[in-house]
């Protein structure tokens, strides 16, 4: 279980987070373009998956308008309810998509963010990529309306680069209001944050950074390269992804082999090692959202917080997965 001492501030606000918190894009019922990446999961499922998350001690969920069209949002809403949990008593962050949208869009549609999500206010309300028919300061200027309107609590964005999140920073401070987080895709199979000054930029701004698929979409675990033949039952695309094919699998073959032997020091698995460097390489700068489509999953996930990774542990894995 985690307690307030092993919270995490978000950013320079008040929100205090579990550093493992639970990303809920498969809870989109298997629906749109993004939801069919996984399988629909029943109502119980969900909510076993809810429950096991809150029992370990996580405190905040992730989810998003374009999971499922906002079936993720009500469907995490729904497991919350059933588990006697009220609006205010965990920390829910969501996402506005804004593909051939402009900023008017964020604040017309924050209403059926806060119907589906079961009431407010939104912990934290994100731009969920920087594809939108606005500028980032018009979208920041729409996010500090609905700070001050008291719909959201805190803004964040999402997939922004250096520069962009530099400008969104900027573009906040000048109403008073800090930002919170940067989502992206981080892992020990991504360093493109690394590399690109990401992370020091977020360092330096007081900027949370959320791991997004922190596990390489389950590469990670070891299990595709056990069974390599594993990823044809999964639904979704991620059959097709090149990361999956054998010369893929052998690529990541020695960093999986480095996590494994790790693990086996620790009492690990080769996931809770790789979600431990995230957590602990950067200092408290980065939080991670794992999925999980069972409990079990949660379980493991969690497990990364007892795992405490020596200092010459976490450079072998640093240099074994820079490009």
């Amino acid at each position: 279980m985690t307690d307030m001492a092993e919270l995490r501030r978000l950013g320079a606000t008040e929100i205090r987070v579990s550093p493992v918190g639970l990303g809920c894009w498969q809870f989109s019922g298997g629906r749109g373009l993004i939801g069919g990446y996984w399988e629909a999961l029943s109502r119980d499922r969900i909510r076993e998956i809810v429950a096991t998350s809150l029992a370990g001690g996580v405190n905040w969920f992730d989810t998003a308008e374009a999971y499922g069209g906002g079936v993720s949002e009500e469907s995490l809403s729904a497991a919350l309810r059933a588990l006697g949990k009220q609006p205010g008593e965990v920390v829910v962050a969501t996402k506005w998509w804004p593909v051939l949208r402009t900023a008017g869009s964020i604040t017309r549609t924050i209403d059926e963010r806060l119907e589906r999500l079961g009431g407010g206010p939104i912990d934290l309300h994100q731009i969920h990529n920087p594809f939108s028919l606005s500028r980032i300061p018009a979208e920041m200027a729409a996010m500090a309306e609905l700070v001050e309107e008291g719909k959201i609590r805190a803004v964040g964005v999402s997939n922004y680069s250096t520069g962009m999140m530099r400008r969104a920073h900027r573009a906040l401070a000048r109403r008073g209001i800090p930002l919170a987080s940067n989502q992206v895709h981080y892992s020990l199979l991504h360093r493109k944050a690394d590399r690109s000054g990401l992370i020091q930029a977020a360092k330096e701004l007081q900027v949370s950074i959320i791991a997004y698929s922190p596990l390489a979409q389950g590469i990670l675990t070891g299990r595709h390269h056990e069974d390599p033949g594993l990823i044809r039952s999964r639904p979704g695309p991620r059959k097709r992804m090149p990361a999956f094919r054998p010369r893929g699998l052998e690529r990541s073959r020695p960093l999986v082999e480095a996590l494994r032997e790790i693990g086996g020091v620790h009492g690990a698995t080769p996931a809770q090692v790789a979600l431990s460097w995230l957590l602990g390489f950067h200092g408290e700068t980065v939080l991670v959202i794992p999925g999980a489509s069972r409990p079990d999953q949660v379980e493991e996930n969690l497990g990364a917080l007892r795992v405490t990774l020596g200092e010459e542990e976490m450079d072998r894995l640093d240099r074994l997965s820079r490009p």
